[in-house]
């Protein structure tokens, strides 16, 4: 069998995007015999977090504190906003070309006959680049569910759930109890397991217990409240609370419960990583998480956000009710067509006046024609425009909006990521 190789990691992603049979290919089995094959077992610990919404914050705060304790952290994330290699971060700072492309070469000598899907390559990848650095401690995002996930063929020392509610349920199930279940795959036995979603699904519970895994859930093991003095808030665990903390860097009110689900699983760790109360207010006060109710500086106020769930775009109208008046409201939306977009223009309805639609660059993409006949119908008083890209209706938006106007650009990765691009960033 040839071997791939390319001295570029641009035509390394060519390759891989193409190289296996589908794009979404669940399952242990392949991945575990390579990671096997590579001889790769990490001594140091992994902290590894699922969820519907809230993975990637929740990763940010725990791998900005991480760092402000002067650890060396190695970061998986998915997808990416403009760079691949955002992906894999060392020490917050995202690996170049030639460790990724070294990582790459490793894998595609070890694989054999056995055929990896595009994420299986970039989690390996993310691993033998964490080893290859010497990290201390690696922080894992899950990609779709958890129990047949790639990132879960490593044992995480820690692991945490965000939410659960309805994504992806041709992979995981129409409802939550079956989401729940499949999310709680990363839990492992005598292992710390923490679940920040208020309403926990009963099989998440179950499997936890199935397993032997400690799980302490939001509200009764762990929890957090805004002080009355000041802009501050407290973190309480099962063995310390924090007081006079300042509010994260990263917008919405959500986010107290995503910072929360972090310090408790650092808490779980302190014994191996201690954290000091110092360097937690530094991680909160310097964690920066992309497009997650991210407002640019400038004007019209430009407000970017990946929502592309019911779930999420609840937290996004929460949040755009705390930032203010603006004269007119401006939405650049795109979204995938099997995303529940009629849910997620309900929710997000009453915060837009002027909708600017276009479909990313992506076959699967809904039409801007499509995303129009389910926003008239939800909003029949806002205004629709209709572009051929997601640059061109950023373009529109921009030529609309007053210097007292908020625009959003919202529904996808693939929205943002081309707005960044439209804007030159």
């Amino acid at each position: 069998m040839s071997r791939f190789d390319a001295e570029t990691l641009d035509a390394w992603l060519n390759h891989l995007e193409n190289a296996h049979h589908a794009e979404i290919d669940m399952g242990l089995a392949r991945v575990d015999a390579v990671r096997k094959a590579m001889g790769m077992t990490p001594a140091f610990p992994l902290l590894t977090v699922g969820g519907t919404n809230g993975k990637g914050s929740v990763c940010a705060f725990l791998s900005t504190t991480l760092h402000a304790a002067g650890y060396r952290v190695g970061t998986f994330t998915s997808p990416h906003l403009q760079r691949y290699n955002e992906r894999i971060a060392l020490g917050l700072q995202p690996a170049s070309d030639e460790a990724i492309v070294a990582a790459f070469r490793a894998i595609e000598l070890a694989r054999g006959e056995i055929s990896l899907s595009y994420f299986e390559f970039n989690l390996l990848a993310a691993m033998y680049c964490f080893i290859e650095a010497k990290v201390d401690v690696a922080v894992l995002e899950v990609g779709l569910g958890g129990r047949l996930d790639a990132v879960n063929v490593f044992d995480a020392d820690v692991a945490g759930i965000v939410s659960v509610d309805l994504d992806h349920q041709a992979f995981l199930g129409n409802d939550r109890e079956s989401i729940g279940f499949e999310k709680a795959g990363i839990f492992r036995g005598g292992r710390p397991a923490f679940c920040a979603d208020p309403n926990p699904p009963q099989r998440l519970i179950d499997q936890a217990a199935a397993v032997g895994a400690p799980l302490q859930l939001i509200g009764k093991d762990f929890g957090y409240q805004r002080e009355a003095e000041g802009n501050q808030w407290m973190c309480w665990t099962t063995t310390r609370r924090r007081h006079a903390l300042p509010m994260p860097a990263l917008r919405g009110a959500y986010q107290l419960g995503n910072a929360a689900l972090a310090l408790a699983m650092l808490d779980a760790l302190r014994d191996r990583l201690p954290v000091s109360i110092g360097q937690v207010k530094q991680g909160l006060l310097e964690v920066e998480w992309p497009a997650r109710c991210q407002v640019l500086p400038g004007r019209p106020q430009v407000v970017l956000d990946v929502a592309h769930n019911p779930h999420a775009a609840k937290a996004l109208a929460a949040a755009l009710d705390q930032m203010g008046f603006a004269a007119n409201r401006h939405a650049v939306f795109g979204m995938m067509a099997d995303k529940d977009i009629a849910g997620v223009v309900a929710l997000l309805k009453d915060k837009v006046d002027h909708w600017h639609l276009a479909a990313p660059a992506l076959p699967r993409a809904a039409s801007a024609d499509a995303l129009a006949d389910i926003v008239a119908m939800a909003a029949p008083q806002a205004t629709l425009s209709r572009y051929d890209s997601i640059a061109a209706a950023w373009q529109g938006a921009v030529r609309q909006a007053g210097d007292g106007d908020r625009i959003l650009a919202f529904g996808s990765f693939y929205t943002v990521a081309e707005v960044l691009a439209a804007r030159g960033r």
